[in-house]
């Protein structure tokens, strides 16, 4: 059967409670009921000694003889308490003995004490324990008492435990009602939240991104479990988002070139055009695009599923960045802007191939996004925690609140998509996968004061 989570933590902390209270209370008894015994038996011995001094202080040296009536009020005080007295003379004489004079009170205190003892402290019995009587220093006579051993309790003393024990059920009960209020309360104070954020949860799975969990809660585990929660609708929705983007962006993708093919062969096949050679490039043109794009798609694809294989060497990040501007001089020569490649050598262990690809794919991007004769500068640091390199421009830049967006796919700063502005928005998506796969991490930010700039580094050893 499959309980709530109140009814569980309530359960679990009263079985807790009374758990404790139950070890408790037997180890308390235990303990008590030994320290008393302990007690006891320390009292009896006191008090047989007792007995006995004050018996040897009623010894009459001048007369040479006992005050008889004293000796019986200390006798029946003493039987009373279940000390049963014999007093002897010093020459071994009895003097007086309490089962000579009352043998049925006697007998009725010594069964009484032997039933009451019978449960509490079975193996005991009556024993007489032999003392002297002394006074002045001087033995003048002695006495056996008779008592049950090694401790027995008075009706006061089985009152006292009796008492303890039921104080000890009392705070069982009464911690047990308390613990099942407080666990009730501390239970719904803790599944409230959960019960919300799995309600949360639910609903996002049906596809309501924009719901939030409101509130603070105060525990901290359950704080961050709706700080999570809270992330994961945001980051679904942007993934929705992007999706549905994504789809519009491929269809636009798709559609400009198709489109062109299609209104050019359609006007030639129809006659009402030539079939120039121009015109006949123009189709080529555009059906390599799409080729291109479908390239793209392909290495983007191999290396997000971990099939890209990187060759590894030692390289010099300063060389790959100069390698990469000769490389597209012509395209950054017509726009008549201004690069430079500057900085240290930096040797990383890295895919030469593949990082040239970064740096080509980054000075693509930021000479398609700088105005003519604007500025592009690479620079190349060699680090502690590895090689890092930087592309700035001072184009039109990229704003703050879609800078997280800049590396996904068919993403472009020109919601126009003109293409003569900017490529099909891959790019950057696989120069991230790239740094990605060497362990390294990429960044982007505005530049100073304008412009945008690329940040990656990578592991000198990977």
């Amino acid at each position: 059967m499959i309980r709530s989570l109140r009814a569980q933590l309530s359960l679990s902390v009263l079985v807790i409670v009374l758990f404790t209270v139950v070890v408790v209370s037997i180890l308390a008894n235990i303990f008590v009921n030994r320290q008393f015994e302990t007690y006891i038996t320390e009292q009896e011995t006191a008090r047989t000694e007792n007995i006995a001094a004050d018996l040897g202080a009623q010894y009459d040296e001048s007369a040479g003889g006992w005050d008889t009536q004293y000796l019986h009020a200390v006798g029946m005080y003493s039987l009373y308490d279940g000390y049963i007295l014999k007093i002897y003379d010093n020459l071994g004489g009895m003097v007086w003995d309490a089962e000579n004079h009352d043998m049925t009170l006697c007998s009725r205190i010594m069964v009484d004490i032997t039933a009451r003892m019978g449960k509490s402290n079975p193996d005991g019995g009556f024993s007489a324990h032999q003392y002297d009587l002394t006074k002045n220093g001087r033995t003048v006579g002695s006495v056996s008492i008779h008592y049950y051993g090694p401790y027995f309790y008075t009706e006061d003393d089985f009152y006292f435990l009796s008492t303890l024990n039921a104080v000890l059920l009392s705070i069982g009960v009464v911690a047990s009602v308390l613990a099942l209020c407080f666990g009730w309360l501390f239970a719904r104070r803790i599944s409230r939240p959960i019960a919300k954020t799995a309600d949360i949860a639910h609903q996002i799975a049906q596809g309501n991104y924009g719901i939030r969990f409101e509130g603070r809660p105060k525990t901290r585990e359950l704080n961050e479990l709706a700080a999570a929660v809270n992330q994961l609708a945001g980051a679904l929705g942007e993934q929705e988002l992007l999706r549905k983007r994504l789809t519009t962006d491929v269809a636009h993708e798709l559609r400009t070139p198709l489109t062109a093919i299609s209104s050019h062969l359609e006007m030639m096949a129809e006659g009402l055009w030539e079939a120039t050679p121009e015109r006949l490039q123009s189709c080529l043109d555009e059906i390599t695009r799409l080729g291109k794009l479908v390239s793209d798609l392909e290495q983007l694809e191999k290396v997000e599923d971990g099939n890209l294989k990187l060759d590894k060497a030692p390289v010099d990040l300063l060389e790959l960045a100069r390698f990469a501007g000769d490389h597209m001089k012509g395209q950054i020569e017509s726009k008549g802007i201004s690069f430079s490649a500057e900085g240290e050598p930096a040797i990383v262990n890295a895919d030469k191939d593949r990082i040239t690809q970064v740096f080509t794919n980054l000075l693509s991007n930021a000479i398609k996004y700088t105005r003519e004769n604007g500025n592009i500068r690479i620079v190349v640091e060699d680090t502690p925690a590895g090689g890092r390199a930087r592309v700035e421009d001072d184009g039109i830049g990229i704003p703050d609140h879609e800078q997280h967006l800049i590396f996904e796919r068919f993403y472009r700063t020109d919601q126009s998509r003109n293409r003569k502005t900017g490529g099909a928005g891959i790019g950057l998506t696989i120069v991230k996968s790239i740094i990605s796969a060497h362990g390294g991490t990429i960044q982007v930010e505005n530049g100073d004061p304008c412009g945008s700039r690329f940040v990656f580094l990578l592991p000198k050893s990977g």
